[in-house]
């Protein structure tokens, strides 16, 4: 309990906080880490996503490859490309470390999302004369986009933790304090900094929530609502539930 004391009170300390303080700095930092590194990835796994999941090829390859990477550990995989890249490429070897991590989930729900699409809305849009670049950018992309969105909060949730290994690296980010803690015995600064990672991350994952519940289309919506409506009717009669008609039978 005093040491949880201890990291609030290394928490509010002004000078962590005031103009040149490290707290703002690392939490700048650990976030630009984590920027950066989701763009990268979604500019690779999002076209690659939709293109597997819009003609169906490449998919086995895409679920060995995105399974395999999620057992990358990634504590090695950064030394290994610091040690390859040099001191000198530190940042850019964790942004590509970071990017490799991210990239498995955005793919997952860039192509789940357009998988999960009914057939029978692609084929009715094809009857209708849509081009095969008009379904994927009016149909699939809209209906696909809650899907990429859960994929897009998994991986930002993975980089935002897997940030804290920079901090081995290089001095920055939320990571920082607590290598520096270790090293001078501040287990104060230590536990301040975990929360204020536990804190960043469900921020982060409060926006993505949010994102992906109103990058669902209106009309998605209303129909979900409706089929949950029907479903619940459907189970309380089957529940038991007796028709008016039938109790007046009995009644009778």
């Amino acid at each position: 309990m005093n040491l949880f004391t201890d990291a609030i009170a290394w928490l509010a300390d002004p000078t962590n906080w005031a103009d040149g303080g490290p707290i703002p700095q690392w939490i700048a930092d650990h976030l630009w880490f984590t920027a950066i590194a989701m763009l990268l990835a979604s500019a690779i796994a999002i076209p690659l996503g939709w293109y597997i999941g819009h003609t169906g090829r490449g998919r086995d390859a895409a679920v060995a490859v995105t399974g395999a990477a999620r057992a990358l550990p990634s504590f090695g995989l950064l030394f290994l490309f610091v040690m390859l890249g040099g001191v000198a490429n530190r940042d850019l070897s964790a942004i590509v470390v970071l990017a490799l991590l991210a990239i498995p989930p955005i793919l997952a729900g860039a192509y789940a999302g357009f998988e999960a699409i009914d057939r029978r809305v692609i084929d009715a849009a094809r009857s209708m004369g849509m081009t095969e670049k008009q379904i994927v950018a009016r149909v699939e992309i809209p209906l696909g986009l809650p899907l990429l969105w859960g994929g897009l909060r998994n991986a930002v949730l993975q980089v935002v933790a897997t940030v804290v290994l920079v901090g081995f690296v290089r001095n920055a980010g939320l990571g920082f304090p607590i290598v520096q803690g270790i090293q001078i015995r501040s287990y104060d600064q230590m536990l301040g900094a975990a929360i204020l990672i536990i804190v960043l991350a469900l921020l982060l994952d409060a926006i993505f929530a949010l994102l992906e519940r109103y990058a669902t289309p209106a009309g998605v919506r209303a129909g979900r609502t409706r089929d949950h409506r029907t479903s619940s009717t459907r189970r309380r009669s089957a529940g038991g539930a007796t028709p008016a008609s039938t109790k007046k039978e009995m009644s009778v």
